[in-house]
């Protein structure tokens, strides 16, 4: 995927040995032991995360006060059970010390700045302090709430919601304008969204950078379309949180609706508009 401004996920059906685990990463492969140390000085734990650094974070500091919201924005927006797994969130104090780390503990990772890690008895989160710790925390933390809730999370949903949450919630009509834009004009060069194909993506290196757009864009019209679109989404959500592999959702859009290109590529359209509309209303 072409950002180098957030992790990526990665599922890797490989088998492993981590201290007699197999380990699940998003934005990783799987691992090696590091004698380097993560962050441990400080310590601060909140309701479902718990950070840790070798500087200190104060519990009313902007960045602690917007992942605890974000928190209740994903869990009570998605109806998502109660967890009492929490999530550990290892921040760098510098970009360098976060290379060295994840390079010498995880050789076969791409350049990141973020990686969501999920073991059979953990999930973390590794960043560094930096001028997107936000943006990335908030993409990460949202794979973090989805893996600890669902028995299972397909690659495109996955992504797509952790691309939904990261743009902030006081944004217009929570529209990612850059994706709004390519989209745009990915459709006049001919492109077609297909979410059916979407769902026989496994791999991350299956995914391109219109997948990632694509995927947030059926989140989003899901989540700002027509209400029932919401319902489905939500039904399939809490689906996942007792069985695995339900109907995909791709088969309950379609099965309600018909074939949906039409929709999306209109939702997309309709996204521009909107962003024209919120630039030239008065300030």
């Amino acid at each position: 995927m072409m950002r180098g401004r957030r992790t990526i996920q990665f599922f890797f059906p490989m088998a492993v040995m981590l201290i007699g685990q197999c380990c699940v990463i998003s934005g990783c492969r799987f691992l090696q032991t590091s004698t380097l140390q993560r962050p441990h000085r400080h310590t601060l734990e909140t309701q479902r995360f718990v950070f840790h650094s070798n500087f200190e974070i104060a519990d009313e500091h902007p960045l602690i006060i917007e992942m605890q919201e974000l928190q209740h924005q994903v869990t009570t927006q998605l109806k998502l059970s109660p967890e009492d797994q929490q999530i550990s969130v290892y921040i760098f104090e510098n970009e360098p010390q976060y290379r060295k780390y994840i390079q010498a503990a995880y050789p076969q990772l791409p350049s990141r700045r973020a990686y969501f890690i999920k073991t059979r008895h953990a999930l973390m989160v590794y960043t560094f302090w930096g001028e997107r710790i936000q943006e990335d925390l908030r993409h990460e933390l949202t794979h973090g709430l989805l893996h600890a809730s669902l028995k299972n999370v397909p690659l495109w949903v996955d992504e797509g919601l952790a691309e939904y949450f990261e743009v902030r919630e006081g944004t217009p009509g929570r529209i990612n304008s850059n994706y709004v834009e390519e989209l745009n004009t990915a459709l006049e060069n001919g492109w077609s969204p297909d979410f059916q194909r979407l769902d026989q993506l496994e791999h991350v290196e299956q995914m391109h950078q219109i997948d990632y757009q694509e995927s947030w864009a059926w989140i989003h019209l899901m989540l700002h379309g027509h209400p029932e679109l919401r319902g489905i989404l939500l039904q399939y959500l809490q689906d996942l949180q007792a069985n695995p592999n339900p109907k995909s959702l791709s088969q309950r859009l379609t099965k309600r609706f018909g074939p949906m290109q039409g929709r999306l590529a209109s939702h997309i359209l309709n996204q521009s508009v909107s962003q024209v509309s919120y630039r030239e209303s008065p300030q």
